[in-house]
């Protein structure tokens, strides 16, 4: 079965990359064959599915697009087209800033609220979106490390280590890893003034656009201090991100409602949902709890905590970047959660404290999902906002900035963690 179903994983996305506008259909495909096949049965189905990320971006998707109906992302683009003296600039303050907000609310919510302005900005510009939008979910998906709320993988290290809020900055009389991530987000940013050198178009803006209504605005900040507020109760339900989302969305639709008396914005924003790009994460979710439920997963944990043997340097190197591969084509959450508890025991066994080789996978396994367009969900979303809008984005168009991008925050962060964690 674990050979059958590795072939299945293998021959998927070598039809990804060859079919990419077929892919949703390629995935879900696997999916029924997983399930029809044994591989993922049907009493794990539920569990298998993220449904906090799936309602996270319903209702993320819902409360953007009335954020986008109010103008206010033209205004914070005039705003950055003020800043920036030339196009390259403009890319790179986009994706600081989607990195700042992803630190503190999920990476699939960051990319949904800021790419509308990445895109809005291009439109403006008359430029393609596409190098914009990919650096911003590449930056998403680098910050979702920095703090305890920032992604799924932090949540769960945080729960499993007993960590706090502040440990992630502080911990035990030394750095955390939030600084290990700030300094790999630094470093990326001469990556992005080579790989954007070219684009040395002036930009300005002519004057401001005028906000129509700050009601989404206001929700969306109401949505981002929920969920850092529900990231503090370790005993709160597994959707309970997503329902907060949902919840600001159907505020969002009320209070228009309210206002207007009409449906045509309610309508209008059902219909933004991106039911694509929704059931592709559905069909990845299947696929990966058939790899996990087989125990492929389970065998690479095995392989890594024995290629370490007892040298500290070694297993911390291997942990870090076979992390990064493995990331970039299987979910990092059933990862981590099996590395989880095998690191606890190798360190046991060693005698040496575990937050070395906890820091490693954090950052390996959140970052390796640049890799490729499928490695996260964030990355999944923005390919998806490029399609509506027109652009269909090749594996190669996005490893040509996701590589370069993760090679240079890894090696950053894996050389600070391992100095001041050894």
């Amino acid at each position: 079965m674990k050979i059958f179903a590795l072939c299945l994983f293998i021959l998927m996305y070598v039809l990804m990359t060859m079919f990419i506008k077929r892919r949703v259909w390629i995935v879900l495909a696997t999916a029924v064959v997983f399930l029809i096949g044994g591989i993922l049965p049907l009493s794990a189905l539920p569990s298998s599915i993220n449904w906090n990320v799936l309602l996270m971006m319903l209702g993320t998707m819902i409360l953007v697009d009335y954020f986008i109906a109010s103008k206010m992302p033209n205004l914070i683009a005039d705003i950055l087209l003020d800043k920036s003296k030339n196009v390259m600039w403009v890319i790179i303050y986009m994706s600081l800033f989607a990195g700042v907000i992803s630190a503190f609310i999920d990476n699939v919510a960051t990319v949904l609220m800021v790419a509308p302005v990445g895109l809005a900005i291009c439109k403006k510009l008359k430029i393609s979106p596409v190098p914009m939008i990919l650096s911003i979910a590449v930056s998403s998906n680098l910050q979702g490390a920095a703090t305890l709320v920032g992604d799924t993988t932090s949540i769960m290290l945080g729960a499993y280590a007993n960590m706090d809020f502040t440990d992630f900055f502080w911990m035990q009389g030394r750095p955390g890893i939030f600084f290990a991530v700030e300094l790999g987000a630094l470093a990326t940013v001469p990556v992005m003034m080579f790989l954007f050198r070219k684009d040395k178009e002036p930009v300005s803006a002519e004057e401001h656009t005028k906000v129509t209504d700050y009601a989404p605005t206001v929700l969306l900040i109401a949505m981002v201090a929920a969920l850092i507020l529900a990231s503090f109760n370790k005993n709160k339900p597994a959707i309970t991100n997503g329902v907060i989302c949902c919840i600001c969305a159907l505020l969002a639709m009320i209070i228009d409602y309210s206002k207007t008396k009409a449906v045509e914005h309610a309508t209008h924003a059902l219909n933004a949902i991106d039911f694509e790009t929704l059931l592709m994460l559905l069909g990845l979710f299947i696929v990966i709890g058939g790899l996990t439920e087989t125990g492929l997963i389970d065998d690479i944990a095995g392989l890594i905590a024995e290629a370490g043997g007892n040298n500290i340097f070694l297993l911390y190197t291997i942990i870090v970047w076979v992390s990064v591969a493995a990331s970039a084509f299987i979910d990092n959450i059933p990862y981590v959660a099996t590395l989880l508890p095998v690191i606890t025991g190798i360190c046991s066994r060693l005698g040496i404290s575990p937050y070395l080789l906890y820091f490693g996978l954090l950052s390996g396994a959140t970052l390796g999902g640049n890799l490729t367009p499928i490695g996260a969900s964030a990355n999944v979303a923005a390919t998806g906002l490029l399609k509506k809008e027109g652009y269909n984005v090749s594996f190669k168009d996005f490893m040509r900035i996701g590589v370069p991008f993760t090679l240079t925050a890894v090696t950053v962060g894996y050389l600070f963690i391992w100095f001041v964690w050894r």
